[in-house]
């Protein structure tokens, strides 16, 4: 017996990396997987691969059930037929885990609008086309009285959620998955769907050009494997995860951190008792800080 025995499951970017690993831990518990991919290169280029089909192909290998699928994500329409298509041809929808994605790296002065729209389309709009519909989905089958178990994992990032120089474009996408994660979650609960995220730090195509740290250990263990988070993703898409929501999990080798968003640190209050002064925070922000100003930020 599997976790996910009788689960059907959606992975988008599932043809490679973190996605090829989603698919074959989903499969390896139980699960039926529809793995897309549209087969494009890092950057979005077209390429001609199939790793969809590869993936998919390896996993029936194996004993499993699992489909390809090459629609694009950022495509609201083609995303809602994927849904459909899913439901039809097995009967029902229990997983999405949204983690396709592309990088086009520059420096926000050198970076242009096609490279900050198409990261932001394949990123943040496609997760939020793939839940909108598996959500609609279920809301009816939740109104038509049946039982919803829906399950939604999403992909954000070290860079979504602490910066990295040079991906404004992949780090806005990245954030805005969390907000969109934590607002889903929210609306989601009452027909019986959970949404979490997972940031995983893991060598991809997407991490190549960044130094992880070690990539393997002497007891054959490498903690910078891809498959290190899909244990996670595992639970996450099964009924033992039904009371958690809104969450957001680091993954780091063998270490799984649970993530808390914004809170209050530290707090200055008006002198005045109204409305905070910009005289006043002169000098009031950098002991909120714990420092001296400064002077004015350089040019150079």
């Amino acid at each position: 017996m599997g976790l996910l025995d009788g689960k059907v499951a959606i992975v988008t970017g599932g043809g490679r990396g973190l996605g090829r690993a989603h698919c074959l831990a989903l499969a390896g518990a139980g699960a039926t997987v529809v793995v897309n991919d549209l087969g494009s290169g890092l950057h979005g280029e077209a390429t001609g691969d199939s790793p969809a089909e590869e993936v998919a192909a390896e996993i029936v290998k194996a004993g499993g059930t699992a489909i390809a699928d090459h629609c694009s994500v950022s495509d609201f329409t083609a995303t809602e037929q994927l849904v459909e298509r899913t439901v039809e041809q097995f009967g029902r929808l229990d997983v999405v885990v949204n983690n396709a994605g592309i990088i086009r790296d520059r420096t926000i002065a050198a970076m242009s609008e096609q490279d900050f729209d198409a990261v932001i389309a394949v990123h943040l709009k496609g997760t939020f086309a793939l839940t909108r519909h598996a959500a609609a989905h279920w809301r009816a089958a939740a109104k038509r009285g049946e039982k919803v178990t829906g399950r939604i994992i999403n992909t954000t990032s070290g860079t979504g959620l602490f910066g990295t120089p040079g991906q404004a474009n992949y780090g806005a996408a990245k954030a805005g998955i969390v907000s969109l994660t934590t607002i889903a979650a929210m609306e989601l609960r009452r027909y019986g769907v959970t949404v979490n995220a997972i940031s995983p730090l893991a060598a991809t195509r997407m991490t190549a050009a960044i130094p992880l740290g070690q990539a393997g250990t002497g007891d054959g263990f490498d903690p910078r494997d891809p498959a290190n988070a899909s244990g996670v993703v595992v639970y996450l898409a099964s009924d033992e995860a039904g009371w958690l929501t809104g969450q957001i999990f680091r993954i780091d080798g063998d270490r799984v951190q649970r993530l808390q968003g914004w809170t209050p640190s530290a707090e200055y209050r008006a002198a005045s008792g109204g409305a905070v002064r910009a005289e006043e925070l002169v000098d009031a922000l950098p002991k909120l800080y714990g420092t001296l100003p400064a002077g004015p930020p350089s040019a150079n």
